[in-house]
Parts: C-alpha cells; structure tokens; sequence
C-alpha cells in the first residue's frame, strides 16, 4: 500500500509525535458551528479524528458525532476525552480504515480536516468515492484542505503526510457534477507548523 501504514500512525500517537494536532478543536469548526452551518441532530462523520478534539466540540453542540481512525491509540485517547467530559451519549469514536468502513445508511455531513492530507495521493480516488456514497444528496462536505507544498513538488515528488492538497486536484476529486462548489477565494487558516488549510463547503448533488 503507497503511503503511511497503520503501524506508522500508531508509532506517532504513542509517542506523541503529533505535530499536527493543536491541542483543540480546529477553528473554522468554532465558525461553522456559531454560523449555523453545523446544526444540532445532524448525522456527522470525522473521518481521521485523532484525539477527538472536534468531536467533543461537536458533541457539546447537540451534534451525532462518529468518529472514525487508523490507529487503536488514537481511538483510545479519543475515547478517553470524551469519557472524561461526560459527552459519550452524542459522540462514537470506532477503530477503522476509512477506505473501507461504511455507514448503515447515508449521513448528513462529514468534517474532512486531516484525513485527506494523511492518505497517500494513490489513494485520494477511492476516498473520494466513498465520501460520495456515504454523504445523503443535499449532505455537506465540510473541508479543510491542506496546502503543504514543498520544494520538490516542482520536480515531481510525492511528499508527506502532509500531502498537499492542491485545489485544482481537489476539484477533479469532487467534480462538480456530483459536488456544488462555493465561488473562491477560500478563508484560510495558517497552521503553527506553517501550513495553511483553505476552508470549503461542498454539497453533494
């Protein structure tokens, strides 16, 4: 398989070599949610949680929260803050591949913030696949796309996690035949790593 491997994601969370994760929950969730664009009782998936920041923020908010990720330590220490705040009733966390997993029926929204930038580009297609199937027509794609060029991207070479998530890429990933953009510029949030993550809203048509 191209990209990092399980064991990969496990080493990182038990060691804490997390420098990804803020220590919170992202800002534009904060946004989305005080915008009324993330709205109580809603059916969400958060593909990739990590140690579950967004979804206890989520499950503060009325929201029915699942999150799905790789690594059994992470699922773990997800768990374990949601346990510790009292929020379990709202919010799921389950170990499990996200190219893979599927609801048992189709969702109302799904949180996109480090899942896409963590899977190898070889494997973007079928992740975008099985966002269509999972999302319900009129669902909502709620991203943030990583911008983490590097250096010898120019010269052709696949680097990451981070991957960068290029938008012209993106779009071909979510056509619009099947996706309903928002018109550019994007907001875009700069990460304490120096990466920047540009905020779009899909609707699945």
């Amino acid at each position: 398989m191209a990209g990092p491997t399980q064991d990969f994601w496990q080493q990182r969370f038990v060691s804490g070599q997390i420098p990804w994760d803020r220590g919170e929950a992202h800002p534009q969730l904060l946004s989305w949610l005080e915008q009324g664009e993330i709205t109580a009782g809603l059916d969400l998936v958060v593909p990739g949680c990590g140690r579950g920041h967004e979804l206890l923020l989520l499950a503060k908010a009325g929201i029915r929260a699942r999150g799905l990720d790789y690594s059994p330590a992470a699922v773990a220490m997800a768990r374990t803050q949601l346990a510790s705040d009292g929020d379990c009733d709202f919010a799921q966390v389950e170990e499990a591949d996200v190219l893979a997993w599927q609801p048992r029926s189709a969702i109302d929204a799904v949180y996109e913030q480090t899942c896409l930038c963590a899977l190898h580009p070889d494997q973007w297609r079928r992740y975008a696949d099985q966002l269509y199937a999972w999302i319900k027509p009129g669902g909502r794609l709620f991203a943030l796309l990583m911008q983490a060029r590097r250096e010898g991207a120019g010269q052709g070479i696949v680097e990451g996690p981070p991957y960068h998530c290029d938008i012209q890429a993106v779009r071909a990933l979510f056509p619009a035949e099947h996706w309903a953009w928002p018109a550019p510029p994007y907001p875009a949030h700069v990460h304490a790593q120096g990466w920047t993550e540009l905020a779009v809203v899909l609707t699945r048509r």
